[in-house]
């Protein structure tokens, strides 16, 4: 009681004051009567003012205040959903799932190349489209984590960087190790739905993921390594659905995905040109410098003439050379309206190649559905003509053949 009167005692009520008042009820009005001597108080609850019996305190903002310094504030306890948020966020972060247009990029080779292998007249296998998806939205979150392993010391040194989960600390390296290798158990298992070429194929890829992030140590190439990986699937995809990759159409497609990938990452690569030169790190952003734009016309030429020469080999029609038309058009236009030197800018450029890829796609598909009957009816007669052959060959049982009757 001592202890609460030396509290009231402190909070310096004005003058007059009084500690409490008494509801004295009569038949025409409820009267308020001062108490000539201290209410007697019990600990302070959590509510705006006292109330004991028919005693309160009046509402000073001073005696309040006092009072509710002392409470403790007890935050309410975090749903589970928020819990699981919490624990998953720097995991998804760390897979770039905030940011999908890695994911994009990485699909979009592979896509072209299912859609480049399809019959004459008929829709890309829509089953290996969607392997293919699940395989780059895990493949590129596992190259992610291997990018961020290797720089973890250097993101911390990058404005852009900093916040990432293994530079912030969000993630021990120990645990990005071993969410790496979930993600790379995932990736395998979706490897083994394919045949027994396509696993051996992307099995060779894996060395140009783990080696890409120590070549801005090395070279100021790293981003013609990033695009060696990033393009495979356009080798995979036709293996994938063909049984076997046809160099023809498949080597002109690798090296349009190539020089694209130089093309938006060098522009990528413009945000973070002033952090490199401090910390020692290359890319082509440097290498090109102030004549950035004349290497990316060029690179844009160089993937123009591939895919022509990988239409070429398909036998496709106008819909697919009117796409790579517009491609070319707004590749032209990217790189005229580039600013180098604004990092906004060159973020926005860099976000708008998901568009390049959606259109090529969507012409392989329509040239596909176009091509002539003639063209149709020639590869059935080429179907039957392979399999008349063979059935017109003698058998042969244990490499005798058996004489013909004269």
């Amino acid at each position: 009681m001592l202890s609460l009167r030396g509290l009231l005692i402190n909070a310096r009520l004005p003058k007059p004051s009084c500690l409490g008042v008494k509801f004295q009820p009569t038949n025409t009005e409820d009267r308020r009567v001062h108490n000539q001597r201290p209410a007697k108080l019990l600990t302070p609850p959590t509510c705006n003012y006292l109330r004991l019996g028919l005693r309160c305190l009046h509402k000073s903002p001073l005696l309040l205040q006092n009072i509710n310094d002392k409470i403790p504030s007890v935050e309410p306890p975090k749903k589970l959903t928020d819990q699981v948020t919490t624990a998953i966020s720097p995991y998804v972060r760390l897979m770039r799932m905030d940011r999908p247009i890695g994911t994009y990029l990485l699909f979009w080779p592979c896509a072209w190349s299912i859609a480049l292998s399809a019959q004459a007249g008929s829709w890309p296998d829509l089953y290996m489209l969607g392997l293919f998806a699940s395989g780059a939205l895990i493949m590129r979150g596992a190259g992610c984590t291997i990018n961020d392993l290797w720089d973890r010391d250097i993101d911390k040194k990058v404005e852009r960087t900093r916040s990432r989960p293994l530079a912030s600390g969000e993630i021990t390296p120990f645990d990005a190790i071993v969410f790496l290798s979930a993600q790379l158990s995932l990736g395998l298992l979706i490897l083994l739905q394919l045949n027994l070429e396509c696993i051996m194929l992307g099995a060779c890829s894996l060395g140009l993921v783990i080696t890409y992030p120590l070549m801005k140590r090395i070279t100021y190439w790293p981003q013609l390594v990033l695009g060696m990986a990033f393009n495979w699937g356009a080798l995979l995809g036709w293996c994938a659905t063909q049984g076997s990759v046809d160099w023809s159409a498949c080597l002109p497609l690798y090296f349009s995905g190539i020089c694209w990938t130089i093309i938006y990452d060098t522009i990528y690569a413009h945000q973070d040109k002033k952090d490199d030169v401090q910390i020692g790190v290359k890319s082509t952003a440097l290498r090109f410098g102030d004549n950035t734009k004349v290497w990316l016309s060029g690179f844009t030429a160089a993937m123009l003439s591939g895919l022509t020469a990988a239409g070429m080999a398909c036998d496709q029609t106008l819909p697919y050379y009117a796409s790579v038309g517009i491609v070319g058009g707004h590749l032209i236009q990217q790189i005229y309206s580039l600013n180098i030197d604004n990092a906004t800018d060159c973020a926005k450029k860099f976000f708008s190649n998901s568009q390049v890829g959606l259109i090529l796609f969507l012409g392989i598909v329509l040239g596909t559905l176009l091509k002539s009957e003639d063209t149709i009816k020639e590869t059935k007669a080429n179907k039957t003509a392979v399999g008349s052959s063979s059935s017109s060959n003698p058998t042969t049982i244990n490499g005798f053949v058996p004489l013909t009757s004269t």
